[in-house]
């Protein structure tokens, strides 16, 4: 299996700023695409941004201008620095990464992995 952590989340005011970060972990594995999600109360989640290992980049219209994902193939990390927050980012923000998992048992698995969320908050 692959293990996401995240961190970085809290309570900003309106214009502030954030760094959210999630590091994948695991016995055997292998990670394509990171990408981060959120969820608001009472509506679907959805992307944000994501990242493929060739650091190919994908923005919700709604943050482009405003975030910025990146990554670090070598430690499996994934950062979104969310700069400008409206009221409207607040949510639970997911770590997702894709890719595969090897088991003794079953050998490579594919897999679509998921952090535990992080809470953002942006009030005044």
């Amino acid at each position: 299996q692959v293990q996401l952590v995240e961190s970085g989340g809290g309570l900003v005011q309106p214009g502030g700023s954030l760094r959210l970060s999630c590091a994948a972990s695991g016995s055997v594995f292998s990670i394509n695409a990171m990408g981060w999600y959120r969820q608001a109360p009472g509506k679907q989640r959805e992307l944000v941004a994501a990242i493929t290992s060739g650091s190919s980049t994908n923005y919700a219209d709604s943050v482009k201008g405003r975030f910025t994902i990146s990554r670090d193939n070598a430690k499996n990390t994934v950062s979104l620095q969310m700069n400008s927050l409206k009221p409207e980012d607040t949510a639970v923000y997911y770590c997702n990464a894709k890719g595969a998992h090897y088991a003794p048992t079953t050998g490579w698995l594919q897999g679509d992995y998921w952090g535990q969320g992080t809470q953002v908050t942006v009030s005044s």
